[in-house]
């Protein structure tokens, strides 16, 4: 019996003892049994080891922990830098409804209006010495024309009220309380602004007002003595006194101050053309000349005489700023451009003309004796 058991079994032994082993199957090659096939003392890790990538063999704990037959997801792609700046840009931006755009408007115009009410107010307790400073340039002209005594008129018992505590502080207080206005016209629109467009704050409140007040200033110091010395004398040889109502010197005055005012923002309306990408430095500069022709149209209008030479008063100063605003425009396409403008050799230049007409000036004075005066032509001999 024992000996038919060992012949039995005889075959199984040898299959056992026999040199060829069986192949591992599919399931064996599981990411957990990486190691065991890539040891140096299996058969076959010389062939498996070509088979199992780099990772595997380089980190194996990591592959083993990783779920069999998935691979990593792709890294997600980077967005380009341009887009990563315009997604800064407008992080900073603020989205509202048409209904907040409404209340942020309503908020807006009463806080300028709040600014205008102090800055009449303050306007109404300096009522008297403001308009001796408003009636000024009449009195001057009157003065100048020989007429006695040199005052304005009252004609309907409530023009002075209306005049002196009322239109006139308010007049005042427009230009008082502009730059306040125009910080509150910036604060509504800037939420809607990229932030680096928000930098033009500062600026554009600054020279907005600064070219308005100017505007006034020179409408007040120049352009309105000229013309209304003008206006009074044309009646003076033909036996025609003159009697100047207080109303319409002061509707004039509003007219001739507000209008040179507002012409004196042209400069900042070019820079924002330029800005909003509507006109460029070659188109303005290319038609120049209707705009001059424009100018002057506007000057004939604005101007309170019709003769050339006050129509120039207003002209020559428009025109002027039209370039001003022309080379704004130009130094924003160069800073566009990445380019850079040639300050040195301006300044260079300027610094040179001044010189040499401060010498004609000098030459004039010691040598020839001429000398200033505070009315036309101003330097005389």
């Amino acid at each position: 019996m024992p000996d038919e058991r060992e012949e039995q079994h005889a075959p199984d032994r040898e299959i056992v003892s026999s040199d060829q082993k069986p192949e591992p199957s599919a399931p064996d090659l599981q990411p957990a049994a990486v190691e065991v096939y890539t040891s140096s003392s299996h058969p076959y890790g010389s062939t498996t080891e070509d088979r199992i990538p780099d990772i595997a063999r380089d980190k194996p704990q990591a592959l083993a922990q990783r779920p069999a037959g998935k691979t990593p997801p792709p890294p997600p792609p980077s967005s380009p830098p341009e887009e990563e700046e315009e997604n800064d840009e407008e992080k900073g931006m603020l989205r509202m409804s048409f209904m907040g755009h409404l209340e942020e408007l309503r908020w807006r115009i009463l806080r300028a209006l709040l600014g205008v009410v102090v800055a009449f107010l303050v306007s109404l307790s300096f009522a008297e010495p403001l308009w001796r400073a408003v009636s000024a340039p009449a009195v001057d002209a009157l003065k100048h024309l020989h007429i006695n005594p040199p005052k304005l008129v009252v004609i309907t018992p409530m023009e002075g009220f209306n005049i002196i505590w009322l239109k006139m502080p308010l007049l005042v207080s427009v230009f008082l309380a502009s730059p306040w206005i125009l910080y509150q016209v910036w604060a509504f629109i800037s939420p809607g602004l990229y932030r680096r467009e928000k930098r033009w704050a500062v600026p554009f409140i600054l020279c907005t007002a600064g070219l308005f007040i100017a505007g006034g200033c020179f409408a007040y110091f120049v352009a309105f003595r000229f013309g209304l010395e003008f206006l009074l004398g044309i009646g003076r040889n033909a036996d025609v006194l003159p009697m100047v109502s207080i109303n319409e010197y002061f509707d004039l005055f509003v007219n001739v101050t507000l209008g040179v005012g507002l012409v004196f923002e042209m400069p900042v309306i070019i820079f924002f053309l330029t800005l909003l990408r509507l006109a460029s430095p070659r188109f303005l500069l290319r038609h120049s000349r209707y705009a001059i022709l424009a100018i002057t149209i506007i000057a004939a209008v604005v101007t309170p005489t019709p003769d050339v030479f006050n129509m120039m008063l207003f002209a020559v100063p428009m025109v002027l700023l039209y370039f001003v605003g022309l080379f704004a425009s130009y130094l924003l396409v160069l800073r566009r451009e990445g380019k850079s403008f040639p300050w040195r050799i301006i300044l260079i230049v300027v610094t040179a003309a001044i010189l040499a007409s401060s010498a004609v000036v000098a030459l004039l004075v010691y040598r020839y004796h001429y000398h200033f005066i505070q009315k036309w032509p101003y330097f005389v001999k």
